[in-house]
């Protein structure tokens, strides 16, 4: 019914604008009595064997939601529901902003991706947290973590300091993104050395709360193997939790979108089906390579249970969906819960 019906009307209008409509229609139907047990009967699979334990934590099933959907946590409760294992919220910052001027995202029809330029766009950190204290611990939630644009490189690591010791008691863990190519200075964010300091830094605020949260660090999809092997040697050295791969892409090649309407899209990051191989060979290098030494959340191009199956394969112990949510709609977490049952 989605791809059938919705889709098209839904991509008929402008892509943001649309993201919040649908947010408030979810919103109101989840509040008539019936259609939230109406969701789960449709969309959800219990079955103990898709238990999954990582960074210490049981997930009910190994598929989640990506970052960047519910940015300002306002919908993780509705949207568990339609069967995810875990909800990503954020990217949250400290103080709220507005992010990038509009417009700033953008649908790759033909290529089933989106470009996007957001620019960390929410409502800051202490409106995410009000949200937050309304979850009803229907499954685990990810506090993806960043700083604000305005902030001078100086502070950047106050910024994740101040975000990581206010969500402490509301997330299960913590993301560090470090590699998203939307914010502005953007280089010192993907310094090995500097990204050693904030590692450390969070993980000592970590051990001043008696429950420790595990800390995982989101990265792009556009490394080389020598960038690669610095991040496995940067897990290995700040005991890191884990990896997230991958992020959006800056690469613009093997699109059949058309080099003018790219033109006029401008920059931003890319994600769907054209970065599903890059984001897989990600996966399975940092696996390999590392001979499993850390646990790895595998993201990027997922349309279908075939596309979760190859990230699984590959070396991810769970695996995250966003672009694939918005062109198949919520039957995709059935039918990769139920492909991973199958296999």
């Amino acid at each position: 019914m989605y791809k059938a019906l919705l889709r098209p009307i839904f991509f008929a209008f402008d892509p943001e604008k649309i993201h919040y409509f649908t947010f408030d229609v979810i919103k109101v139907v989840s509040k008539i009595p019936g259609f939230p047990a109406l969701f789960r009967s449709l969309y959800l699979v219990n079955d103990k064997r898709l238990e999954r334990e990582v960074f210490g934590l049981k997930f009910k099933n190994p598929v989640g939601l990506a970052a960047g959907f519910d940015k300002n946590a306002v919908l993780y409760n509705e949207l568990s529901n339609f069967g995810f294992g875990f909800i990503e919220i954020g990217t949250v910052t400290p103080q709220g902003q507005a992010g990038n001027p509009k417009k700033r995202l953008f649908r790759l029809k033909d290529d089933k991706g989106i470009i996007n330029r957001m620019g960390f766009n929410n409502e800051g950190l202490q409106a995410a947290i009000s949200q937050l204290k309304k979850n009803k611990g229907q499954l685990i939630i990810g506090g993806n973590i960043g700083k604000n644009t305005a902030t001078k490189p100086e502070d950047y690591t106050k910024d994740y300091l101040e975000c990581f010791n206010a969500l402490h008691p509301y997330v299960d863990y913590f993301v560090l993104n470090v590699s998203c190519p939307n914010v502005g200075s953007h280089a010192k964010l993907n310094d090995k050395d500097y990204l050693e300091e904030l590692i450390g830094a969070v993980q000592n605020a970590n051990k001043t709360f008696e429950n420790q949260k595990p800390i995982v660090l989101k990265i792009a999809p556009d490394l080389n193997n020598g960038q690669l092997d610095e991040i496995i040697t940067l897990v290995k050295n700040t005991n890191l939790d884990g990896v997230i791969a991958s992020n959006t892409s800056t690469d613009r090649r093997d699109l059949k979108a058309s080099k003018e309407k790219l033109d006029t899209i401008g920059n931003g990051g890319l994600s769907g089906q054209p970065i599903k191989e890059k984001s897989t060979k990600v996966i399975k290098y940092l696996s390999e390579k590392s001979n499993k030494a850390f646990p790895i959340i595998g993201v990027g191009g997922i349309h279908s249970a075939e596309d979760a199956l190859e990230k699984l394969n590959a070396g991810a112990d769970l695996v995250q969906i966003y672009t694939g949510f918005i062109y198949e709609g919520p039957s995709l977490i059935k039918r990769i819960n139920k492909a991973i049952l199958e296999h």
